[in-house]
């Protein structure tokens, strides 16, 4: 990853694992560093190899993987329960986890190497509050609910909104990580939405710390 730059011409953004490293990081994340540092040490690590994240993305692990992981949860509860659908390599679920350890937190995953992967990490980080349930969102609707879903990269909003809604209690919420194109997504999801009295979605510019690009966050709350 190359450094980024302001208009100026000053520097941003460090390298690769100078930005990992850095005090800004350090004190966004606070006492979860350590934890959030030993995760994206393992997926430097392993990632790679074990087909979860592509061989660019290993120099762009903290911008492109944590930190954008890690803008989602301001907006999720501090406790209570939230499932991550699709979770993959555990982002942002593992980020939520380690930054909210009060928190109950679930990573759904269909693929049986990804759900070896999460619970490997779940071990080595000692991370007792987070389960894996291998199995696609949908042959958990009615197995349990949470106060909150989340998601990364896992579909268009329509679809996300029949996977993920059906797990969420009533008065609970949708809070997932989408492109900056996804207000385009909305007209086609009114439909579903309104099955569970969801008016529109907020949409939410989510940063982190200065310098790394910020990201687009949905937020929807479930009405019945």
């Amino acid at each position: 990853m190359a450094a980024q730059e302001r208009p100026g011409g000053d520097t941003a953004v460090p390298d690769g694992d100078t930005l990992g490293t850095s005090d800004s990081v350090k004190a966004y994340l606070g006492d979860a560093y350590d934890g959030v540092a030993h995760y994206a040490e393992m997926l430097r690590d392993q990632g790679e190899l074990r087909g979860l994240i592509g061989p660019r993305e290993v120099p762009r692990i903290w911008e492109r993987h944590i930190l954008n992981s890690a803008a989602v949860v301001p907006y999720l509860p501090a406790s209570g329960s939230v499932a991550d659908i699709g979770s993959g390599a555990g982002l942002p679920g593992v980020v939520l986890a380690v930054m909210r350890p009060q928190l109950e937190v679930i990573l759904v995953e269909p693929m049986e190497r990804r759900t070896t992967w999460l619970s490997e990490v779940v071990a080595e980080l000692e991370l007792k509050n987070v389960q894996v349930k291998r199995g696609r969102a949908e042959e958990y609707h009615g197995a349990f609910e949470v106060d909150a879903v989340t998601s990364r990269a896992v579909a268009a909003l329509s679809k996300l909104v029949r996977l993920s809604m059906p797990l969420v209690r009533v008065g609970g919420e949708m809070v997932i990580l989408k492109g900056r194109s996804v207000a385009e997504e909305v007209d086609p999801a009114r439909k579903i939405l309104r099955k569970y009295a969801a008016g529109d979605p907020d949409i939410i510019e989510g940063s982190t710390v200065e310098g790394v690009e910020s990201t687009t966050i949905v937020r929807v709350r479930r009405g019945k």
